[in-house]
């Protein structure tokens, strides 16, 4: 018989049907199905699981759209040819834009080349890529499914951090195709959130083909302003989400102090952490923006012998010491914690005590359960590391061949 008390018998939480890694994998999550159909064959990057993605129009590999190809606003990309859709009918030259086959979009960006591939599986659901890693996966009629499985570890850590559902003032370093902000916006509405990216062609796609919802949206603001608006002035409050295409550290330089509930760093070079965004300098000026109940969260990728993550989990207790210190836990798979694999690890700190039973509980209720590792046992991952500065720091280490495999 079953221990009701153990964390694995607790129903699914209300994250896991919303974002990017794995709320659901009706295609198998065996790490041995290689061709894993829709979004499930993303998962290989960010601590998921090896498969190929094959989207409509790009089965194999080499047959991918230019984005001139036509689009509906509302639907996403959209090819203007007549044509069999996705679940293989017959398409009418003249049926209306709204029922034609969505194909992929080819793009070329400020620090790569992003494509936009739709998901088999999911009426406009889209992942993207740049320079064939995978960078977010968005459901435009469901912004409450998150696909990827480090996603959906961030949403457990907002949920359990802030138990009482109500909006957060959030600051988003790396927008990407913005699957964050969007499940923000669609479990606590009122909340006020800062996306910065700096990809200003990026960004700029993502709000043609897939664009927020008009009480959400505000326009991208003027790269490098002098003082960014803080998450709760008077002028930030016109609209529920802004986009500062700007460098992360920049936009940080001149947030205001004590001005957000939450703050996420996801940005990747490609597959890397840029090794400015790596260091005590960088995460003081992060922790600086969060009030003091707030929380920081970051998306990190390793694989054992855990160099790079040692030396974050070190970096950020040295951030922190200067303000009294911070708890801090890891959530991550157990096959990347024990070496087996590279995949991606959440660091969560707060000044406050992280709610680690209920962390623990929802993570461990995923699809794709997860560890929260804290305590003597975080001490232990931490060893000997040393904290990272501007001086010394380098960007995360290249996934290994093989790691993932998109189109």
């Amino acid at each position: 018989m079953p221990d009701s008390d153990d964390p694995r018998n607790a129903p699914a939480p209300a994250p896991a049907s919303g974002d990017s890694r794995a709320a659901r994998n009706p295609h198998g999550d065996s790490h041995a199905d290689g061709h894993a159909r829709g979004v499930s064959a993303a998962r290989s990057l960010y601590g998921s699981r090896d498969a190929d993605w094959k989207a409509p129009g790009d089965r194999d590999g080499r047959n991918t759209h230019d984005d001139a190809a036509g689009r509906d606003r509302g639907a996403g990309p959209r090819d203007a040819a007549a044509g069999p859709d996705r679940r293989g009918r017959d398409r009418d030259d003249d049926a209306e834009p709204d029922a034609r086959e969505p194909v992929p979009v080819l793009r070329e960006v400020d620090f790569g080349t992003a494509r936009l591939l739709p998901d088999i599986d999911r009426d406009r659901a889209w992942l993207l890529t740049v320079d064939g890693a995978p960078q977010s996966y968005v459901d435009l009629d469901d912004p409450g499914h998150l696909e990827f499985e480090y996603v959906r570890r961030i949403a457990y850590a907002v949920e359990a951090a802030f138990p009482g559902g109500e909006p957060l003032d959030a600051v988003h370093l790396g927008g990407g195709a913005m699957t964050l902000p969007r499940w923000l916006a669609h479990v606590r509405p009122g909340s006020r959130q800062q996306v910065v990216e700096a990809d200003r062609r990026l960004a700029a796609l993502v709000a043609e083909a897939l664009p927020l919802p008009e009480a959400q949206a505000a326009p991208a603001a003027p790269e490098a302003p002098e003082a960014p608006a803080a998450p709760h002035a008077p002028e930030a409050q016109k609209a529920a989400l802004s986009v500062h295409t700007q460098d992360a550290r920049a936009w940080l330089r001149h947030a205001p102090p004590g001005s957000a509930d939450l703050l996420v760093a996801d940005v990747f070079g490609g597959s890397r952490v840029p090794a400015a965004l790596t260091s005590v300098e960088f995460v003081r000026a992060a922790a600086r923006v969060l009030r003091p109940e707030g929380l920081y969260v970051a998306n990190l990728a390793d694989s054992a012998p855990f160099a790079f993550l040692r030396s974050q989990l070190a970096t950020v207790r040295a951030a922190f010491a200067a303000e009294g210190g911070a708890d801090l836990c890891v959530l991550a798979e157990p096959a990347v914690l024990r070496g087996r694999r590279y995949g991606n690890a959440v660091l969560a700190a707060s000044r406050r005590p992280l709610p680690l039973a209920a962390l623990t509980r929802l993570c461990a209720a995923d699809a794709f359960p997860a560890r929260a590792v804290h305590g003597p046992d975080l001490d232990r991952l931490t060893g000997a590391a040393r904290p990272v500065t501007d001086a010394s720091a380098t960007a995360s280490p290249e996934p290994p061949a093989g790691a993932f495999s998109v189109g």
